[in-house]
């Protein structure tokens, strides 16, 4: 029976003896009562030198025993129950090690805790994989939220998993706040993510599982469409569907710069079509003022021989006035082909309306149109050519009185900033005004909303380019539906004998003229 209770033992100890971790046995008061070889070799001590002493005498080389918090061993004793801890160990030659300490508890027959066994698991290798799969976790974290482009990943069934920093500005919304109530499809316009996965599944474009650049639009949180270009993906696990990735890049931006280098090539293109223009200018000038010179030697002469009171001559005085006129223009055309000069001269501005309007004989143009004239009182000069900015006056008349149909109110205004030495003039029409979408366009050559064969599209223009030339600006001060303003901005001459030059009698005078 002894021989039989003795081999047990034996077996036991020899089980024991052969487990693969360091191992030892305990007292609940911590002492040490035996130990295995792996244990043993593990700290390379014998078998006499542990025995009788505590675990934390051993381990630490401390007389206090262990806190609560790092020692699983109260809490065996407490529930009875196994327990483990994880400790990072640091060897002599400063190498750390983890090792995964188990407690679990050895009773008797009547359920009472008589010892414990400690088993020591050197658990270093499972935690460097771990640290490094969490090093390449949270680099591939950093790589994502770094993204310029916008990441959007989620499960089959649409659920959104992952959202970078760009996609949650590119959407207008958080993953926290929008997980499990927002799906992938509801980033896209109806019917518009079912069609990309078609694609993707049917291999025709960029391969199985895989959608090139393809533009699409998105919808932000406030259902808004974006322009974008995506690159999709289905990832697959052993050949099963689990999951999507879109990357998105807003094409705003691009959409705008490519519009800007368009409207660029297209204003360049105008600007060999007005130099064409300005060949074929040069050409037609020097064509019609020879004619122009017979008509006014003739004209002059026809003039010379009337009467004062000859129904001719009032005619005459108006072919002669309108062929000067017509030179005006010829010699601006030559000028603007820098075939010629300008004459700039000191003009009084309120001169300058008086004088368009006169050169205005068709009365058809203005039909019922009232003329205001809220001319300044004070003297206004500007160093100008005088036909060039007859011309500027007469197409702003012309322009109005289109917008206006032949009735309404046709407003001048002058009046200047002598600080700053500036003189202006505004011309005001109650019309239909000028719609917002043509207004950045109103003085590119060639535009015009009127009829085909009724407008050129060059008399702002022009004018744009005589008032600049002039050291003006001309500009649309005001529009809208009830009527138009364009403002003239014209330098002030201030002669230097005299800094004043103003003769002040009290404000605006007022001038109303029915059918101009």
């Amino acid at each position: 029976m002894n021989e039989q209770r003795m081999e047990q033992e034996d077996w036991r100890l020899r089980v024991f003896d052969s487990l693969s971790f360091p191992t030892l046995i305990l007292r609940p008061d911590k002492v040490i009562v035996t130990a295995n070889r792996r244990l043993l070799g593990r700290f390379g001590v014998a078998m006499k030198d542990i025995i009788g002493k505590t675990c934390h005498e051993i381990f630490y080389d401390s007389e206090e025993p262990c806190s609560a918090d790092v020692c699983p061993l109260p809490a065996v004793l407490a529930d009875g129950e196994g327990h483990s801890i994880l400790r990072e160990v640091v060897l002599s030659d400063r190498e750390k090690t983890w090792e995964d300490r188990v407690f679990s508890p050895i009773k008797d027959n009547a359920g009472n805790i008589i010892y414990i066994m400690e088993s020591l698991r050197d658990v270093t290798r499972v935690k460097t994989l771990e640290r490094a799969l969490e090093e390449t976790r949270e680099f591939l974290e950093k790589v994502v939220q770094s993204s310029a482009s916008a990441i959007v990943a989620a499960d089959i069934e649409g659920n959104i998993l992952i959202m970078n920093q760009a996609a949650e500005g590119l959407f207008g919304f958080s993953l926290s706040q929008m997980k499990g109530k927002k799906s992938v499809i509801d980033l896209y316009p109806p019917g518009k993510a079912k069609e990309l996965m078609r694609e993707m599944r049917n291999g025709k474009r960029g391969g199985k599982g895989k959608l090139p650049p393809t533009k699409v639009s998105i919808l932000n949180v406030k259902g808004e469409e974006i322009p974008a270009e995506v690159t999709a993906s289905i990832i697959y696990e052993q050949g099963k569907e689990v999951a999507t990735m879109g990357i998105y890049n807003d094409l705003r931006e691009r959409l705008a710069v490519e519009k800007a280098l368009k409207e660029t090539q297209a204003q360049l293109a105008q600007s060999e079509k007005m130099a064409s223009l300005g060949q074929l200018a040069a050409g037609v000038a020097h064509e019609v003022n020879n004619p122009l010179t017979g008509i006014l030697l003739y004209a002059s002469m026809a003039l010379e021989q009337t009467g004062k009171d000859d129904p001719l001559r009032e005619h005459l005085s108006y072919i002669v006035e309108d062929v000067n006129r017509c030179k005006g223009i010829v010699k601006n055309l030559l000028a603007y082909t820098r075939r010629s000069t300008t004459t700039k001269e000191i003009i009084p501005l309120n001169d300058l309306i008086h004088q368009s309007l006169n050169l205005i004989r068709d009365q058809r143009l203005f039909g019922s149109i009232v003329v205001i004239k809220q001319l300044s009182e004070e003297i206004i000069m500007v160093d100008a050519d005088r036909n060039q900015l007859a011309q500027v006056l007469i197409n702003l008349i012309m322009n109005a009185c289109a917008a206006m149909k032949g009735k309404g109110l046709l407003t001048f205004r002058t009046y200047r900033d002598k600080p700053n030495k500036r003189a202006y003039l505004e011309v005001a029409d109650n019309g239909c005004g000028i719609a917002e979408e043509n207004l950045p366009k109103i003085f590119d050559p060639f535009f015009t909303t009127k009829e085909p064969g009724k407008g050129t599209g060059l008399g702002l223009s022009t004018s744009l380019g005589i008032i600049q030339e002039s050291g003006g600006r001309l500009s649309v001060k005001e529009t809208s539906p009830l009527g138009t303003t364009f403002l003239v901005e014209l330098p002030l001459f201030v002669p230097e004998e005299d800094p004043e030059l103003s003769l002040t009698t009290g404000g605006l005078s007022d001038e109303r003229t029915a059918n101009a």
